[in-house]
């Protein structure tokens, strides 16, 4: 029977709280990195607004677009850069032969993930209003489901990533930064889909960040139906998240009865 106590979750997230907080080089990474995106991308913006024409519109959504990726990219780091920390410093069989399981491991990073990434949009949010004049509260009450697609769809992303490194052990390591940023392209993450090939258009609709970042758009330019993109995005999320779920689960399951866990550990 799956169990989740929330006792011991709290007790995983209050253990990689003091982690960050005694390492100001992991703050700077999740902090730094975000916000030179944001300056440099908000220069861009700020290059194309001079060149006058329909640019001024350009300059919102790349900075949304930004801001919208790094939600995604900050949840699909918690989980897969924390599980390669535990193995790095010999932890990891030490959580599982704990009364912890699985299930609460992984809510913890989720939980922590959720920090991050509101964390995050906080700090990019205020910059970009200051800098750039861009309001995210612009979207509205669709702000909450965008960000929590973005939110999900880094939760199984990053889910995949781990069960990838627990089969294929530390050469699958630079899937962890790489997964993220291989699926940007088809994400339409700074220009509509329609520019992209006609066959790759449809390969991106099968991507739910895709629908998020073209509902932003549709919302920034003026329109009020984003209901459809939230729709098709929240489907193919549970759809992925179960599948990378079990996938996940047969990857811990097989690292287990093969003893492969502690070789990767070791």
């Amino acid at each position: 029977m799956l169990t989740v106590r929330p006792d011991r979750v709290a007790g995983l997230c209050y253990r990689y709280y003091l982690v960050l907080s005694r390492s100001s080089f992991r703050v700077m990474d999740i902090v730094f990195w975000p916000v030179m995106d944001l300056l440099v991308w908000g220069f861009v913006s700020n290059y194309f607004s001079s060149l006058g024409g329909s640019a001024p519109q350009a300059v919102t959504f790349l900075v949304g677009g930004i801001i919208f990726f790094n939600v995604l990219y900050r949840a699909q780091q918690s989980i897969s850069v924390s599980f390669l920390e535990d193995l790095w410093s010999r932890n990891l069989l030490s959580i599982f032969v704990s009364p912890i399981t699985v299930a609460e491991f992984v809510s913890a990073t989720y939980v922590v993930g959720v920090a991050q990434a509101l964390a995050v949009t906080l700090i990019m949010s205020v910059m970009a209003a200051f800098l750039y004049a861009f309001n995210m509260l612009s979207l509205s009450w669709y702000l909450i489901p965008l960000f929590v697609n973005l939110l999900v769809m880094g939760w199984w992303l990053g889910l995949g990533t781990t069960a990838l490194i627990l089969r294929y052990g530390y050469q699958a390591e630079a899937l962890a930064w790489a997964v993220p940023f291989l699926l940007q392209p088809v994400c339409a993450v700074f220009y509509p889909v329609s520019v992209l090939p006609a066959w790759l258009q449809s390969v991106a609709w099968f991507v739910p960040a895709t629908h998020v970042f073209e509902g932003m758009r549709h919302i920034l330019s003026g329109g009020n139906q984003c209901a459809v993109y939230l729709i098709k995005a929240s489907l193919l999320n549970v759809l992925y998240w179960v599948a990378t779920t079990i996938f996940f689960g047969a990857m811990i399951n097989r690292a287990r009865e093969r003893g492969s866990l502690a070789k990767i550990v070791t």
